[in-house]
């Protein structure tokens, strides 16, 4: 008898083993919800691709890493943005519960016109973007806004041009407002609040310009437009101001570093002295201006002199020696004199107090505040 042949299974078929795997749905899941909405989660769903890849042989395993890394990273961003939000959200808060007790109304800057005053938390009108607290200018006041202006769009100037921007229309604002600058008190100082690059970005383009007056406890508005002098003291102030502007503009830079600028400024502040040549001249005639205007001219002529030679000087020694011998030739006591014909403040400021010429005296140096960042 013949032993029967044993039994054999056949081979599972030829498709089934040539099959592809199939993709894990977690991985690709991980790379989306990482990169599209919630971070956290496909650092999540990451995770479960690896373990179920490796356990039931799934393709995908490069997709769950690449969605791992990409959804790690985005929840680290997420986080910083979120630090750094809730750092200042919380730190303005705080702002809010420590003044609390601030005179006035809260008032967005957008919102603060010409003449109307406030009061900032502390005091501090150096802060960057401060709260403001809109009062009656009849009440204590840290600050009264000489102009609210919208800046022209376009990308951010950057820090210094924008700076630069603010001090020229500020100071011609605050001439305007105040345009007997004699009579401001001697704590009042010009400051200015302009966008940040961010405040820039989404949209911010307020120029506010302030006359400051945090250092003493103010009452009263320091306003004194042209609607409140006469057309004689209006001229006269317009000119003089204008003048003040231009010896203002001195350069920052030395004068062997920059004497082409320098010329430049000498030439413009000969053009602003010859207007206040031309109005002086023009009132001599009257009793009552004559004598201190003619003493006033004959100030003005020799130091218009002194800025054309400075206008053409080669040499900074040369520049030096006739911006010396220009400033010298103006006197504070002959102008006050003048002003006190025309019937305006006689009170030297302090930033031309003790000064026999105009070198020292830039009122942008004395007075102008910078609050930009």
């Amino acid at each position: 008898m013949s032993t029967p042949p044993p039994p054999y299974w056949l081979p599972p078929p030829a498709q089934q083993a040539s099959a592809e795997p199939v993709l894990n749905g977690f991985a690709l899941a991980s790379l989306l919800v990482g990169l599209l909405c919630l971070p956290p989660l496909g650092v999540v769903f990451a995770v479960v691709a690896l373990v179920q890849i490796a356990r039931k042989g799934e393709r995908g395993r490069a997709l769950a890493i690449t969605g791992l890394v990409v959804s790690l990273a985005m929840t680290a961003a997420l986080v910083l943005v979120a630090d750094r939000v809730g750092e200042r959200l919380f730190g303005r808060l705080d702002t809010v519960e420590q003044y609390e007790d601030v005179e006035g109304e809260l008032t967005a800057m957008d919102e603060m016109r010409r003449g109307e005053c406030f009061n900032v938390p502390g005091g501090d009108l150096l802060a960057e973007r401060p709260f403001i607290y809109k009062t009656a200018c009849t009440e204590p006041h840290e600050g009264e806004v000489t102009s609210s202006t919208r800046l022209a769009g376009g990308a951010f100037p950057g820090t210094p041009e924008l700076r630069r921007t603010a001090v020229d229309a500020c100071w011609k604002a605050q001439d305007a407002y105040a345009m007997d600058t004699w009579a401001l008190p001697p704590y009042a100082e010009m400051f200015y609040f302009v966008p940040t690059p961010e405040s820039w970005s989404g949209g911010d383009r307020r120029l506010l310009c302030v006359i400051g007056t945090a250092e003493q406890e103010h009452r009263g508005s320091l306003r004194k437009d042209a609607t409140m002098l006469t057309p004689e003291q209006v001229s006269f102030l317009r000119v003089m101001n204008e003048a003040d502007l231009a010896l203002g503009g001195q350069p920052e830079e030395e004068i062997d570093e920059a004497l082409p600028r320098y010329r430049e400024w000498a030439v413009a502040v000969d053009r602003a002295l010859g207007v206040e040549a031309g109005l002086l001249d023009g009132v001599r005639e009257r009793p009552e201006l004559a004598g201190p205007a003619g003493a006033q001219l004959k100030g003005v002529e020799a130091a218009r002199a002194g800025w054309q030679r400075a206008a053409r000087a080669t040499k900074p020694a040369e520049f030096q020696t006739a911006w010396d011998e220009a400033s010298a030739a103006q006197s504070v006591e002959t102008e006050k004199v003048l002003r006190g014909a025309y019937g305006l403040s006689m009170t030297v400021p302090e930033w031309l107090a003790g000064e026999s010429d105009g070198s020292d005296g830039d009122p942008e140096d004395s007075a102008v505040e910078d609050s930009a960042p």
